[in-house]
């Protein structure tokens, strides 16, 4: 098997999904996390409802953490390629060599905190455009004011993002224009566009202040559907334009065949990402780890 390891972001967390990880060895980590942060994250992970994760800074830090939960335990797994969808790019730098887990989980912390600001200055929104082929969202995008295509998440799937005016007047062009289906989604903010400036301008900050390693083996952005670089100005520089550049998440799956991977593993929760392999490559394997369980199927699935 030759493997690629995906990330999911935020959206995929879901209320209890620490539960599965509990007796596992390595609970440690989020005891540690919580430690370093000063927070009751056993709590977040176990007990949290909707409501509470839905919260920026509470999304990112659990489906990080979990995320990790599942990373660790495949280990050791040989990886070809690794990348991560917005948030879960953070989780792929460390999973790739780049970060350490602590660091990762300031930049976890300090991009949630700076994304929550941006949205309390200028809420903004986003949906979720399906049956419509890239190319006419953004023609319909671009005849509007504020509002941009976010998330290329898969074959006739992007997600567009904006203020609130904006992103109802593309919804309902998108609709006239023949989408199968356009699905508000329960964010407050402009996530993966220019109203994310000022959360931009912060993060710059945290990320030139921690170290960046080689990476061990090709870690994908999602910004441009290529490796990180051996540098870390590049490095911190990728992170930052995250904020306000599209994912190009349908560019980094048609990637991953080049380096010769045969299977795709979403390690974390949701299976969102799982999904969205099966659309963008058909016949590509894609399996999704959320739970131990999942763990000892993929280790079966190998011999």
């Amino acid at each position: 098997m030759t493997a690629a390891f995906i990330f999911p972001g935020q959206g995929s967390q879901r209320p209890g999904m620490g539960e599965p990880w509990v007796a596992d060895p390595g609970w440690s980590l989020v005891e540690r996390a919580g430690d370093v942060l000063g927070r009751d994250l056993e709590r977040l992970l176990l007990d949290a409802d909707d409501e509470e994760l839905r919260s920026t800074q509470n999304a990112q830090v659990s489906t990080y953490l979990v995320s990790l939960l599942a990373w660790q335990a495949v280990l050791p797994q040989d990886v070809a390629v690794v990348a991560g969808h917005s948030l879960g790019e953070l989780t792929a730098l460390v999973a790739g060599g780049v970060l350490t887990s602590h660091d990762g989980l300031d930049l976890v912390v300090a991009r949630g905190k700076a994304m929550l600001a941006a949205t309390e200055a200028a809420p903004g929104a986003m949906a979720a455009v399906l049956g419509l082929a890239d190319a006419e969202v953004e023609r319909v995008c671009a005849g509007i004011e504020q509002v941009w295509p976010a998330n290329f998440n898969a074959p006739e799937h992007v997600v567009i993002s904006g203020t609130v005016a904006g992103v109802e007047a593309a919804s309902a062009t998108c609709r006239e224009a023949g989408a199968r289906r356009v699905l508000p989604l329960p964010v407050g903010g402009a996530f993966h566009t220019p109203l994310m400036a000022p959360a931009r301008k912060t993060l710059d900050v945290a990320v030139a202040s921690v170290p960046y390693a080689r990476p061990e083996v090709p870690v994908l952005s999602a910004v441009d559907a290529l490796p990180y670089r051996d540098d870390p100005r590049s490095a911190a520089a990728t992170l930052s334009r995250q904020l306000t550049a599209p994912v190009r998440w349908r560019q980094v799956l048609e990637a991953l065949p080049a380096y010769g991977v045969d299977t795709v593993v979403e390690l974390g929760p949701g299976g969102v990402l799982t999904a969205l392999v099966k659309r963008t490559l058909p016949g590509m394997r894609a399996v999704s780890v959320a739970a131990p369980a999942d763990v000892e199927q993929l280790r079966r699935s190998r011999t």
